[in-house]
């Protein structure tokens, strides 16, 4: 058996691409339209993966964008929490959490462990940053953050 992608539906391309690859660091491996089933594929892959997943397409994620009809909303997904969630390891992730908090992201449970962070993309799937290593010393301002919202 060979894992090859988790797939996510999103109802804003444009946002899920700037969350996913400008704020994350994702890059875009493939992408696919369908006229006729009214849909686009995009395949991601994070910065170390990227040769592997070019090569073997995989491991991936693949953002799901299905059109919606000139008269018709985005099909709103809910908030459902059994998808459950993408992992990430990171260099430093205190460096990382800032970065995304400067773009206007929520770190909804800040890493005052050094060690883990929980995020939530703009369709919200709940992201877990994964320090690489040993969990770096406490340091302010995460070790004192409290937790915002549900992860």
């Amino acid at each position: 058996m060979q894992f090859l992608h988790s797939m996510i539906r999103v109802q804003n391309l444009e946002n899920s691409l700037k969350f996913y690859c400008d704020i994350l660091g994702l890059k875009e491996v493939s992408r696919q339209e369908s006229e006729k089933g009214r849909f686009t594929l995009i395949f991601l892959a994070a910065e170390e993966d990227f040769e592997r997943a070019s090569e073997v397409k995989s491991p991936l994620i693949e953002l799901t964008y299905n059109w919606p009809t000139e008269n018709e909303a985005p099909e709103d997904y809910g908030n459902a929490r059994n998808f459950g969630h993408l992992a990430f390891r990171v260099k430093d992730i205190y460096k990382t959490c800032e970065h995304i908090q400067n773009q206007g992201v929520t770190i909804n449970r800040p890493p005052r462990d050094g060690y883990m962070a929980f995020l939530k993309s703009p369709d919200n799937i709940s992201i877990e940053l994964l320090q690489k290593g040993s969990p770096l010393p406490p340091k302010e301002p995460w070790a004192s953050m409290e937790n915002v919202g549900t992860w």
